[in-house]
């Protein structure tokens, strides 16, 4: 599995007024990168209980193994209840403790990141104590760690994200999350300097910070690379960001050239929004087409 990609951390359920949807960012982007035609595995928990099966059925029904998402007796399966009033800033409410914050370490989880293309994880995995311990661990075994942060209040701590950038290799954030984590820091926050600033001091090969209908920025080789918003019709954004990555992570893997990468990753974005849930079915023929529709 030297190839594959490994997301790592939350699967849940989204709770939205029309019904409850599968979510969790890494699980998020495992089904996007498998949709783009990469290899991907996802580390997560669930419970003993009719959520987890539900779930299980759901990732298998993607194309995605399951044999790495542990079941435990004694919490339940995630649920997030998303507020979607505003369809360009949905905002969440996150239960906890739940399965997903007691991923359990291994040694076969040691080995598959070990050899793993990359590793993905994302800042709510660290919120609780078991997951976070075992996230740490596997950390210090993978090739190439791609941190998407994921600034959910009150499940975060400053030293908690400084410890996750030191780790890093490639980081995605949005630009609230920019601004957020330069002033901890006491650093300019116009993005260009800020995205530099972060990746000389965090020894970073790359920085990404998106920007909703306003596009993406990529800062990487001492260059900053733009991309514009593509105009779509939004029907929610949940997931867009997730997809967003995936595409992103598919150019780094194959040598695109950044900005080429960058314009994929937000075409694909935006054309997540366009549907209802994280994880609509979609093809890279789809993007493409997205793309090639937008003028010149």
């Amino acid at each position: 599995m030297s190839n594959t990609i490994v997301c790592f951390g939350e699967v849940l359920w989204d709770v939205l007024p029309a019904g409850k949807q599968p979510g969790g960012a890494p699980f998020n982007v495992a089904v996007h990168l498998h949709q783009l035609g990469l290899p991907a595995a996802l580390i997560s928990r669930v419970g003993d209980d009719e959520l987890g099966t539900e779930l299980l059925d759901f990732i298998a029904s993607k194309g995605l193994g399951t044999e790495l998402v542990q079941r435990g007796k004694t919490h339940l399966t995630g649920v997030v209840k998303a507020n979607v009033d505003d369809a360009q800033e949905v905002t969440y409410k996150i239960v906890q403790p739940v399965a997903w914050d007691y991923i359990q370490y291994n040694t076969g989880l040691e080995q598959l990141v070990a050899q793993a293309e990359l590793f993905v994880f994302g800042s709510l995995a660290a919120r609780q104590a078991g997951t976070r311990e075992t996230l740490y661990r596997l950390l210090e075994h993978a090739r190439f760690k791609v941190f998407d942060v994921n600034l959910r209040p009150p499940h975060y701590s400053k030293e908690g994200i400084r410890y996750l950038l030191e780790k890093a290799n490639l980081v995605k954030m949005n630009h609230h999350e920019l601004v957020e984590i330069m002033a901890w820091f006491g650093q300019e926050t116009e993005r260009a300097a800020a995205m530099q600033w972060l990746a000389e001091r965090f020894e970073l090969q790359a920085v990404c910070v998106t920007c909703g209908a306003d596009g993406a920025l990529l800062w990487t080789g001492d260059q900053l690379y733009r991309a514009p918003g593509i105009p779509v019709e939004v029907k929610d954004t949940i997931g867009s960001g997730d997809a967003f990555l995936a595409a992103l992570l598919k150019g780094w893997l194959a040598g695109t050239e950044p900005g080429e990468a960058l314009r994929f990753a937000c075409a694909t974005g935006a054309l997540v929004a366009t549907h209802q849930g994280a994880t609509p079915a979609f093809t890279e023929r789809d993007v493409a087409e997205l793309l090639a529709a937008q003028p010149v």
